[in-house]
């Protein structure tokens, strides 16, 4: 897929993991969903024959049909609690990593979705007040303490995320690290 005028283009396959990400403090735009958003929402099935970028282009199409013309690299979505239940789908997390998505904060996320987003290189911050951030509002990150700063200076605690995830964030998901610790692609079977 050709990158929209003034966006970037988008990262590699959903298997690949993303761009490595500059863990620590980033600037953020917001876009705020609700509660339950789930993986079909994110990649929906009607979709899923088609690759990635077609995928892609259907994300959140059903609750925010303006958020794929929208999003920008390095935005962020703060979402209510149970973000990315349903089916175990990758692909409801790679979108957002082809999307440019930095990072998804919500009070809970799916076990499933929570792994499988941190496997492609996509930040999730666990924050309980994440309801107390604003749609559009500039934020920043930081994902060594971690927390979230909202424009007006408040301080938002997030669960803490272990080093072994971040260090996959910051190789741009599992698959990099692994090349990058081995030297090659990995092994199958």
């Amino acid at each position: 897929m050709a990158a929209a005028p003034g966006r970037p283009k988008q990262g590699p396959a959903p298997s690949g993991g993303s761009e490595p990400h500059a863990v620590g403090s980033v600037g953020a735009r917001v876009w705020k969903l609700g509660a339950d958003i789930d993986t079909d929402v994110l990649a929906p099935g009607h979709a899923m024959k088609h690759g990635i970028d077609v995928l892609a282009r259907h994300c959140l199409e059903s609750v925010r049909p303006d958020f794929v013309a929208g999003v920008r690299k390095g935005d962020v979505i703060v979402a209510g609690p149970n973000f990315g239940i349903g089916s175990s789908r990758e692909q409801a997390a790679a979108v957002l990593v082809r999307l440019g998505v930095a990072a998804v904060i919500a009070p809970s996320f799916s076990g499933l979705y929570f792994r499988n987003a941190f496997n492609l290189g996509l930040l999730l911050l666990t924050c309980p007040e994440a309801d107390a951030v604003a749609e559009g509002e500039g934020i920043t990150l930081n994902e060594q303490t971690p927390s979230v700063t909202t424009a007006q200076g408040c301080v938002l605690a997030c669960d803490p995320i272990p080093p072994f995830l971040l260090d996959m964030v910051r190789a741009g998901g599992l698959m990099n690290q692994l090349r990058a610790r081995f030297g090659k692609e990995p092994l199958h079977g």
